[in-house]
């Protein structure tokens, strides 16, 4: 057999390997119906293989492993639990915390989703990304996008293909959206303390194994991902995939046993010196890319969404693990590995360049070809409006953050996204609101440089709804007129509210879903006119256009001192350049407005 992972149809049956260097022993279990077989395959090296006959597409299976139980050494054997195969391309039904599934001994077969045989889809047509870098990026998750959506048939809201229809189309086609961002659509569980809560996780970041879809999002499997990938590139539209390469759903040593941690926890994951799971991610394990099986499975994860479905990117939840080794190396073999697939090395990457280890920020180190969410962006845009931010700081930020990236940006900015205040919360709640995740209002950022204008939550009070709408307005203005990448947060557009939950990854309901009968239309016509004013603009966005003069309000140019003192209220940019004309920017912090004309020659 050449094939050395996975399970593949060959003639007159299927091959199935998978890697587990510290089992004593592997069992391949195909199910019909609820009668399990067992055959014991055979090692290779670090590898198990198996080649079984009369195999057909629609197989379902799973994996058994034994050998030695030494959590503490990361060697937790039970050949009780029954194992999802890492690299399953599909599984028959989304995965359902048990407490059993976390309890040594404990039959598990009835508990788990089963990894179903298919047939690869063929190779789409190779083509260069529908995306270029300076265009709007408009990031969703699939079901809270469409669940409320009245246009889009009932059966079809929640799922992926909800996301061809036409209403849905012409609402990103309004925007001048260069591409979806999809929030996590591989199969994932629920975290332990959320099923006792009444709770369930909503957006995905949990995954077990990385390369099958949701079957709760995604009911058609592959063909429907590649048919919505289609539809929306006829639209002119990109799609980049949310992926999270850095952990698992298997959590800490009280999680769930699902998948790699009976196949070989200390092979997969990355351990301390003395055995104890690191957790660089914060969520209870890290995947260890220093490891070349780990890296080869979630780069086939990449090349098998491209391949079969053609997306035109991928963002990476909690990036620098995927380059630990275990500190941060800009040079990591993931980078250089990507850069020369020949499937890969074309696409939109895009880094979310923090996690929560050690020396975990990382804004601006990653590859030049990647772009990188700016939180600084949304942090002193956002100071800046509230008032505690000076115009230097802010004008830095519109203009690519040269002070990160230097002169060519690769910031992808963003004042608002999944996690933490949506836009119009950001004017409308000084502190968070996450009563209803049951932890207590203690989950969530507390630092969120939000303002309220004086009432906390919704107000009757015209002069604050008032207030509230133009800065929600000049927040807008601000991110259409910068310079770099822009991500826009689906509803926010029309000023989408989750009552002040910072935090609504727990919320599969109405408080986290998008509320299209109650969107604020007015609001949704005035950034579709900013992002219909930046699209005519084509590539001015993507470097910011220099050389120019920026002056006071007074027409003075601008000094050291003017940038640094807090009393400077307006200033004036004027450029031109051969290939767009006379470029200006107007900033006035007391009209609260942000201007950008751009006159052709």
């Amino acid at each position: 057999m050449t094939q050395l992972r996975g399970a593949r149809l060959v003639r007159g049956g299927a091959d199935f390997a998978v890697w587990a260097p510290d089992a004593s022993a592997l069992t391949l279990c195909l199910f019909d119906g609820r009668t399990e077989h067992r055959i014991a395959m055979t090692r290779h090296g670090e590898h198990w293989q198996l080649r079984v006959p009369g195999i057909r597409p629609g197989q379902r299976y799973g994996y058994r492993a034994d050998g030695v139980w030494a959590p503490e050494q990361g060697l937790c054997f039970d050949p009780a639990k029954l194992l999802v195969d890492p690299w399953a391309s599909a599984v028959d039904h989304r995965f359902l915390y048990d407490p059993r599934l976390g309890e040594r001994g404990v039959e598990t077969a009835a508990l788990v989703p089963k990894a179903v045989i298919e047939v690869p889809l063929a190779d789409v047509r190779r083509a260069p990304p529908r995306f270029t870098p300076g265009g709007l990026i408009y990031e969703l998750n699939v079901r809270g996008f469409t669940m409320l959506h009245p246009a889009v048939p009932e059966a079809q809201r929640g799922t992926v293909a909800a996301l061809a229809h036409p209403a849905v189309i012409a609402h990103l086609k309004k925007l001048h959206v260069a591409a979806v961002e999809l929030m996590p659509i591989t199969a994932w569980i629920d975290e332990r303390h959320l099923p006792p809560l009444g709770l369930t996780n909503a957006w995905g970041y949990n995954p077990v194994v990385p390369m099958a879809l949701d079957p709760r999002l995604c009911p058609g499997g592959m063909a429907e991902l590649r048919a919505t990938v289609a539809r929306l590139h006829r639209a002119g539209i990109g799609v980049i995939l949310d992926l999270v390469l850095n952990h698992s759903g298997e959590s800490d040593r009280q999680g769930p046993t699902l998948s790699m941690r009976g196949l070989g926890e200390r092979c997969y994951y990355a351990l301390e010196p003395d055995g104890r799971l690191i957790n660089d991610t914060g969520t209870g394990n890290t995947f260890n890319f220093a490891q070349p099986e780990v890296r080869a499975l979630h780069l086939a994860s990449l090349r098998r969404f491209v391949r079969e479905a053609g997306v035109d990117g991928f963002r990476f939840d909690l990036a620098p693990v995927m380059a630990r080794s275990p500190g941060f190396d800009p040079q990591a073999p993931i980078f250089g590995e990507i850069a020369a697939d020949p499937w890969l090395a074309d696409r939109l990457l895009i880094a979310e360049p923090w996690d929560v280890g050690p020396g975990g920020y990382q804004l601006g180190r990653f590859p030049d070809n990647w772009l990188e969410w700016n939180d600084r962006y949304r942090d002193d845009v956002r100071r800046f409006w509230r008032g505690d931010e000076g115009m230097g700081a802010f004008v830095t930020r519109l203009a690519g953050s040269s002070d990160i990236f230097g002169t060519r940006s690769r910031s992808v900015n963003f004042l608002a996204a999944h996690d933490g205040f949506t836009l119009a919360d950001t004017v409308t709640y000084a502190t968070k609101h996450n009563d209803a995740n049951g932890e207590q209002n203690r989950d969530g950022h507390d630092e969120n440089f939000s303002w309220n204008h004086g009432v906390e939550g919704p107000s009757d009070d015209p002069d604050v709804t008032a207030r509230r709408q133009t800065d929600l307005r000049a927040l807008l203005a601000s991110l259409f007129a910068s310079t770099g990448t822009i991500m826009l947060a689906a509803g926010d557009e029309f000023g989408r509210s989750q009552h002040g939950n910072n935090n609504a990854y727990a919320q599969d309901n109405p408080l986290s879903w998008v509320d299209w009968l109650g969107r604020d239309l007015a609001l949704e016509d005035f950034t579709a006119a900013l992002a219909g004013a930046r699209a005519t603009a084509g590539a001015t966005f993507a470097c910011f256009p220099e050389p120019g003069i920026w002056r006071r309000a007074d027409g003075a140019e601008m000094t050291v001192a003017d940038w640094e003192s807090p009393h400077t209220q307006v200033v004036h940019y004027d450029a031109r350049l051969e290939s767009v004309g006379r470029f200006r920017l107007s900033i006035d912090r007391m009209a609260r407005t942000v201007i950008v004309d751009i006159v052709r020659d």
